[in-house]
């Protein structure tokens, strides 16, 4: 990272920025062209999950090219200045990278869709087995992660 200041080396200020964030945005490629979409996601034990209809653009390029880039951005805001060119932007972030697979196992998979669950409400789901079979779950194994954060002294 370029600017070391702005670093986040410790694991739990990342993870807290993971868990207090509401979209993933994945970024995957095919043939060198680039996919990036957002996505609602869970988060445990440094892996992420997703969930998925069995068809679409994002299945085709992972079961092709299983590598993966991600972000999460919290307390993002605009920082004004008197000069244009001295106006800026306060956030918290987190990128990394690693490699998808699809969880087949309707145990896992439900185990992973709590996850999922988790990261937006306290409440407890029970899940049709013909949901959760009509579902696909993504795993990513984190590789590598960095958080940054501008616009806040700690």
């Amino acid at each position: 990272m370029r600017r070391k200041e702005k670093e986040i080396k410790d694991i739990k200020k990342i993870e807290q920025i993971i868990m207090r964030a509401q979209i993933c945005h994945l970024a995957l490629s095919l043939n060198n062209i680039p996919y990036v979409i957002p996505l609602s996601f869970g988060y445990k034990d440094k892996k992420i999950y997703l969930h998925s209809a069995k068809q679409g653009k994002k299945i085709d390029i992972l079961k092709q090219n299983n590598q993966v880039c991600f972000e999460f951005v919290i307390d993002h805001g605009l920082i004004e200045s008197e000069t244009g060119c001295n106006w800026g932007m306060k956030f918290k972030s987190v990128i990394g990278f690693g490699k998808g697979s699809f969880i087949e196992d309707i145990k896992k998979k439900q185990k992973a869709l709590n996850i999922i669950l988790k990261n937006y409400s306290d409440k407890t789901y029970v899940l049709p087995e013909k949901n959760i079979n009509n579902t696909i779950i993504i795993k990513i194994d984190i590789e590598q992660i960095t958080g940054k954060q501008s616009g806040f002294y700690e």
